[in-house]
């Protein structure tokens, strides 16, 4: 395998040539564990090899949050440790895309889940896991991204062929851009499609719920159990499979696949324009609203609500709207909390430090005094 199929360019060139003369080697990173990385490093451009690799302490401390740090898709510069010696990511470069969502939970962090992303697959189902509003999340998630989006409706062997293209109409709805696909793992139908996107240099980001057979067609693209699968259960319909850790897998036909755990939340992290332009039918509605500030709610001469008592705007939708706009300022004001937060605790501890150095000072002027 060499650097060029793993989707090294002249973007990441250009960056790492100041690491170069520091004899520093790229290579990218496609595991993360608790205590390091591995990665596929360049040491020789047309025949890269795997190694584990920690992360320098400069790196670490540089980064401003746990989102700037490496992460899985990301290129470093690697200096080569000798016999009984670590290898070290001495800095990371530039990302082209970053697909990421907010930690799950109450906290206000970003999560990449890969980065250097070219496409984001969504896997899901036309039976329970079809849930149009949360493809909604995805498909901002994804914008924001730089990203293309694909959708595969899977396991169509399950439900009639009629209910699975009612389902892609609807997604193809919300998003003119992405592209969906109705596919089935288990029979290979459809996995042609998806492998037109797969190319050498091309790393595609595998996201979904679990249990819809993402690992499954992982299995089945890179042609053997890459991933451990077992039945589907009777009751809830979903495997008892699901992907426990991040990693980037190279194809033998081309490209790359990042595989997931199955994502029970898809909160936001995003801005207002992301959001704008993923619901770009809901915000050209609103420039006929009577007032700029209209809250789309009880608002006298609001557009948006009376497009939805006319049918011309799904009601579902606008909720959507409205809740993950909410999601977005509140996040924004968690977020600049919590920076006011940090920034009180570097004031204290500046002057903390101040004190502690100007008692010391005094001290050795007392002690100098003491003794003449």
């Amino acid at each position: 395998m060499t650097l060029a199929e793993l989707g090294w360019d002249d973007f990441f060139a250009e960056a790492f040539a100041p690491y170069e003369a520091k004899g520093w080697f790229p290579a990218r990173l496609i595991r993360e564990t608790t205590i390091n990385y591995s990665a596929f490093v360049g040491e020789d451009p047309e025949d890269v090899e795997e190694i584990d690799v920690v992360l320098s302490g400069k790196v670490w401390h540089d980064a401003e949050t746990d989102a700037d740090l490496p992460a899985v898709g990301d290129w470093v510069a690697v200096e080569l440790g000798g016999e009984n010696e670590d290898h070290v990511i001495r800095a990371s470069l530039p990302r082209k895309s970053c697909f990421s969502r907010k930690m799950p939970g109450k906290s206000v962090e970003e999560q990449v889940i890969g980065a250097n992303v070219d496409v984001v697959a969504v896997v899901t189902d036309s039976g329970p896991d079809h849930n149009p509003r949360r493809m909604e999340r995805y498909f901002t998630l994804i914008g924001r991204s730089a990203a293309k989006a694909v959708v595969l409706i899977n396991k169509s062997d399950l439900c009639p062929p009629e209910h699975n293209e009612a389902c892609a109409r609807e997604l193809r709805a919300l998003s003119a851009d992405a592209d969906i696909h109705v596919t089935s793992a288990l029979t290979g139908e459809g996995l042609e499609v998806l492998q037109s996107y797969l190319k050498d240099g091309v790393t595609m980001c595998v996201v979904g719920s679990s249990g819809v057979g993402k690992s499954t067609l992982v299995n089945q693209l890179y042609g053997e159990e890459w991933q451990w699968t077992s039945e589907v259960n009777d009751v809830t319909g979903k495997g008892r499979h699901t992907t426990t850790s991040r990693e980037l897998v190279p194809l033998p036909f081309g490209g790359m696949l990042i595989d997931n755990p199955g994502m029970r939340e898809i909160q936001m992290w995003t801005d207002e324009q992301t959001l704008r332009e993923s619901f770009a039918d809901v915000e050209t509605m609103a420039l006929e609203c009577k007032f700029a500030d209209c809250k789309h709610g009880n608002d006298k001469g609001c557009a948006i609500r009376a497009a939805v008592a006319e049918g011309t705007l799904d009601l579902h939708r606008l909720e959507s709207f409205l809740r993950l706009d909410d999601e977005i300022l509140k996040l924004r004001k968690l977020a600049k909390k919590r920076q006011m937060t940090v920034e009180r605790w570097a004031k204290r501890n500046h002057r903390v430090k101040a004190r502690n150095l100007n008692d010391r000072i005094q001290l050795e002027k007392d002690e100098k005094g003491d003794w003449e």
